[in-house]
């Protein structure tokens, strides 16, 4: 197995809506003598891709509905902010506040069909205290545009992860899981191949796209401003592929 090398791409600006997301990594990777080649791989937090693309929303532009204000009192949460949430829900999985919390928690199956805390709607790293930041409105296509634009600059053929931060079911903490792709397996299906021993695997699925986001978040910690993470020496082939593939089909959901 050839070495695994992830650093993160530094310098990268402020992100502002409408700006070229692809040419400033390029700029910034030239600056650091970070080249991109066939094969690498970028994971990009989905923050500085919704900023490019204007999925910023002020709150003081925000009028929250009944559902929200009732939502808000009971947990002790800005009611705009719950409205913001609960246009980007299909449906609120549970919403509680314990004692002594200062603010209780919002989980909601977002539009997409992630199930996460505030349907992914996060305030931190956002300028002032006025905006927060919802997820691209088709992060997979977000993906495929930042690559084709690589492409366009470069002539590298590379694959896009596209990552946010969740919390898991049953463990604590948080890391980043893959909500976008361009060009990199959701999935690698190693079903009938065999282990060190010879044993033909029945049941063996690795989420590749979501073991790089996760890798990514080591070296993604917001206070670094480091939104943009390569990755070299990763064994993949290329192919069409969807973060919507990593998605447990209801059928198969023990516990909705």
């Amino acid at each position: 197995m050839r070495p695994i090398n992830i650093q993160a791409i530094p310098g990268l600006p402020d992100i502002e809506p409408g700006d070229d997301l692809a040419g400033l990594i390029i700029e910034m990777a030239d600056r650091a003598g970070q080249a991109l080649e066939d094969g690498d791989i970028l994971a990009i937090a989905h923050k500085v891709v919704s900023k490019a693309e204007g999925k910023l929303i002020r709150l003081s532009e925000v009028t929250p509905s009944d559902e929200a204000l009732e939502l808000a009192d009971r947990l002790n949460k800005d009611p705009r902010k719950v409205e913001v949430i609960l246009r980007d829900s299909k449906r609120i999985v549970r919403a509680f506040k314990h004692e002594g919390q200062h603010e209780g928690v919002i989980i909601a199956e977002h539009r997409l069909g992630f199930i996460c805390a505030n349907a992914a709607v996060d305030e931190s790293n956002v300028e002032g205290d006025d905006g927060v930041v919802v997820l691209p409105q088709d992060p997979d296509a977000s993906a495929r545009a930042i690559r084709d634009r690589l492409f366009e600059l470069t002539g590298a053929r590379l694959g896009v992860v596209i990552t946010d931060t969740f919390g898991r079911p049953w463990r604590m903490g948080i890391m980043n899981v893959a909500i976008g792709l361009a060009g990199v397996p959701a999935l690698l299906n190693r079903v009938g191949e065999t282990d060190a021993y010879g044993r033909v695997m029945t049941a063996t699925v690795p989420a590749l796209a979501d073991e790089i986001a996760a890798a990514s978040g080591i070296l993604m910690v917001k206070e670094a401003k480091q939104p943009v993470i390569l990755f070299k020496g990763i064994n993949w082939t290329e192919q069409d592929s969807s973060a919507q593939e990593i998605l447990r089909p209801q059928q198969e959901d023990l516990f909705r």
